[in-house]
């Protein structure tokens, strides 16, 4: 069963009954089929207003639903032929981001993203998907082997932020994370990136700055956490709510300031509801947005990449 946020408690109750109906069903003799199908109905007409009205909290809770679809979901989901390739070769490979040649939809593609893990042995190996400076020198070398040999960029972000400890700052993560940016924007391939869960600070645009951004219905992208943002402002991460609305962090608010280019829907629910429909929908928007930018020449989209994040605010 799926894990319940604190706002779907009300459905929550709802799946209980269902649940519980169901299994007095196998040991009595009465049918209570129509009555199972009721409560089914009144639970997903629930979530479905509960969804309609979600804040930007509450949104920021869907992105971080542990049962979200994460980097390896959608590289087994739809990209073909995955080659990974390890390695900064200057210090070690970072497995909180992860790269290789693949294929989407039969196009040859340099598939980058953050790897967040999906149980505590994976989360530790993958460090919740806060990538260390060697993380962004691989990236960086992945994205100019890609332009190398032609092959459209796609990158998937899902990180609440780069890695903050002592170790990583020694290595350069401020530097590296300018560099990686810098890789993004002179890229002279098509470059599509996909906010996929969270899209914290640097972290998230170190691979995000790309001719078109994608976004999923509940992702956020911010500069900084709520959580970070309230603890700054009002000293107390309580009101973490309150910052969420002031930073204009949800897909809707920031396709309305041009941030990003486009939204992915979700299934009702969000995306850990209906994995493989979530990774499908991704996929198409994927093979369509590179589709469009083909055509376009090197300098071209140079010059349409710098011109979209200098007009932004």
């Amino acid at each position: 069963m799926v894990a319940f946020l604190d706002f779907e408690k009300p459905v929550a109750e709802l799946q209980a009954k269902i649940v519980e109906l169901r299994e007095s069903a196998v040991a009595g003799t009465i049918d209570i089929a129509p009555e199972i199908a009721k409560l089914e109905a009144k639970s997903d007409a629930l979530l479905q207003a509960t969804y309609a009205k979600l804040t930007p909290w509450q949104k920021t809770q869907v992105a971080r639903h542990p049962e979200r679809p994460h980097f390896k979901d959608y590289v087994a989901g739809f990209v073909e032929d995955f080659l990974p390739l390890a390695g900064d070769r200057g210090f070690a490979d970072d497995k909180a981001i992860i790269g290789g040649f693949g294929r989407i939809g039969g196009r040859r593609a340099m598939v980058i993203g953050h790897e967040k893990g999906d149980d505590t042995a994976s989360r530790l190996r993958h460090n919740f998907g806060m990538a260390k400076p060697e993380g962004y020198r691989k990236a960086i070398r992945l994205m100019e082997l890609a332009d190398r040999f032609g092959l459209p960029v796609v990158t998937l972000v899902d990180t609440s932020g780069a890695f903050p400890g002592i170790q990583a700052e020694e290595r350069g993560q401020a530097e590296a994370i300018a560099r990686s940016t810098e890789a993004c924007l002179a890229l002279g391939v098509p470059m599509v990136t996909a906010v996929v869960g969270e899209g914290g600070s640097g972290g998230a645009i170190a691979l995000a700055a790309a001719n078109r951004v994608l976004m999923f219905e509940h992702a956020v992208y911010s500069v900084i956490s709520p959580e970070g943002c309230a603890s700054i402002l009002w000293r107390t991460s309580d009101r973490a709510p309150d910052a969420a609305e002031a930073m204009k962090i949800t897909a809707a608010d920031l396709l309305r300031l041009g941030v990003i280019d486009r939204i992915v829907p979700e299934p009702m629910g969000g995306a850990h509801r209906d994995r493989p429909k979530a990774i499908a929908a991704l996929a198409d928007a994927i093979g369509e947005e590179i589709d469009a930018l083909l055509p376009l020449r090197p300098e071209q989209l140079r010059a349409e990449r710098r011109q979209k994040f200098l007009k932004i605010g």
